[in-house]
């Protein structure tokens, strides 16, 4: 975790760096802007000190002069000289004293105010503004006194690095405390988002406490709705598909039992009725080879024989239908597809072509569950007025294809809460038969799932 003075990328910052970083530069525009203040006004102070110190110079040397006027002409020169070099360092200024030859004869010494120190160049550029040298004469002497601002400079220098300094001090203060209060001001969001988290991988019983500060608690009491709602629908939803697992292992365990009674019924049919129509029809055909010269005799065998045969045809069908299993596939579906009609009230249009000969119980189990669970799905999460069902079968494969006319993939919630394991299921019954599911969204709307089912899939069963 980044330190409190650390300044990590705006990409990567948290929310309180970030409003402190934004704070902080609000703050040292502040600064900048009365920095630019005082600047001018130290510019208009430095001018007004030089211009004052020149001026009560210049007066004084006109005072020096006039008092000179009384001595001699033959020693005022030397007398100036010696009152200039006595002066030593006139305030704010440079004091010259040029010959009537025009030779320099004195210049005052540098100040010994802060000595060997100079402000920048670009600084002194800004406080220093341009003042016109004075210049008084006596006998041929020239006194000049020339402005001079770099002492007063040097001061606002030295003045304006101590500012710059605590100011600097002062915006890591105020970026630091911002960052902390903020930290510890929204440091529940921290819980919020591990709350969020645990949510998002199936942790339902998450709750958050609730927090002092009003927003906060509002947030609070919303997730913990939200996670309770969650919860119930989570629970409703498995307690359904408890039922519906419940549902279709006693119809399982009751098409069993329906299949061992028909083929009990059908080897009950084999052994004894069929074998007693096959030895009264052997008797009667006995019969009719013995009586061929006796016609009334012989006639009434020959209806003997001919009414067993139809009825070994008639024990044939009655067999074949107990014990072929396309017409319990299509049985089964017309009966779900009927009551499924009735049950929830919306248009289903099915178009069902089976395949001669018996089919592998599997497999048939397979496509009902297949068109089972889709028109569940249909129910929960389509929202759809219209349905269409497809089951085919050729001499390549079989192919499974719900199509209805509701609100789509991902288009919102579902009106009824479910857990998302339907589709997960029927993709992997589906490849339990070998088969391809796939799942498409038209651009019209609706919601369409195809599932294939190979031709090795349908194992034929004499």
């Amino acid at each position: 975790m980044p330190g409190p003075f650390s300044l990590p990328s705006p990409g990567q910052a948290g929310l309180h760096t970030r409003v402190g970083l934004v704070l902080s530069a609000l703050a040292a525009s502040l600064l900048l802007v009365l920095g630019g203040l005082w600047l001018h006004a130290t510019r208009n102070a430095v001018h007004e000190e030089v211009e004052a110190a020149t001026r009560v110079s210049e007066q004084w040397l006109r005072v020096v002069i006039g008092e000179l006027q009384a001595l001699p002409p033959d020693v005022r020169g030397e007398r100036l000289l010696a009152v200039a070099t006595g002066i030593g360092r006139v305030r704010a200024n440079v004091l010259t004293v040029h010959d009537a030859g025009g030779q320099l004869r004195h210049v005052s010494p540098p100040s010994p105010y802060k000595a060997g120190r100079e402000a920048p160049g670009w600084f002194a550029d800004l406080l220093s503004s341009p003042l016109p040298p004075r210049h008084l004469s006596m006998d041929g002497y020239r006194l000049s006194l020339l402005p001079d601002s770099s002492r007063a400079v040097l001061d606002a220098w030295d003045e304006l690095q101590g500012m710059a300094g605590w100011a600097l001090l002062a915006l890591l203060a105020l970026f630091a405390g911002v960052r902390q209060a903020l930290g510890r001001a929204l440091r529940p969001l921290d819980q919020v988002m591990q709350a969020l988290d645990r949510t998002g991988r199936g942790r339902f019983d998450t709750r958050l406490p609730q927090f002092a500060s009003p927003e906060l608690g509002r947030l609070a009491r919303a997730f913990n709705g939200m996670a309770d709602r969650l919860k119930a629908a989570v629970d409703d939803n498995v307690r359904l598909e408890t039922a519906r697992e419940v549902a279709e292992q006693m119809q399982a365990r009751v098409e069993l039992e329906r299949r061992a009674e028909r083929e009990s019924i059908a080897r009950e049919l084999h052994d004894e009725l069929a074998q007693g129509i096959t030895a009264v029809r052997a008797l009667g055909g006995a019969i009719a080879q013995r009586t061929a010269e006796q016609p009334a005799l012989h006639g009434h065998a020959q209806s003997i024989v001919a009414v067993t045969g139809e009825m070994q045809n008639g024990v044939r069908r009655i067999l074949h239908r107990l014990r072929s299993k396309p017409d319990d596939l299509s049985v089964r579906l017309a009966q779900y597809i009927e009551a499924w009609r009735g049950q929830h009230g919306i248009a289903l249009d099915s178009r069902i072509s089976l395949p001669d000969g018996a089919i592998d119980d599997e497999l048939a189990q397979g496509v009902l569950r297949i068109v089972q669970e889709g028109l569940t799905n249909v129910v929960r999460h389509a929202r759809a007025s219209r349905v269409e069902l497809t089951v085919l079968a050729n001499d390549a494969e079989w192919r499974v294809r719900l199509a209805d006319n509701g609100c789509g993939a991902g288009q919102g919630p579902s009106e009824q809460g479910g857990c998302g394991l339907g589709l997960r299921g029927m993709r992997e019954r589906v490849a339990l038969l070998g088969g391809h599911l796939e799942f498409t969204s038209p651009a019209g709307g609706g919601f369409v799932f195809e599932a294939r089912l190979p031709v090795d899939a349908r194992r034929v069963v004499s």
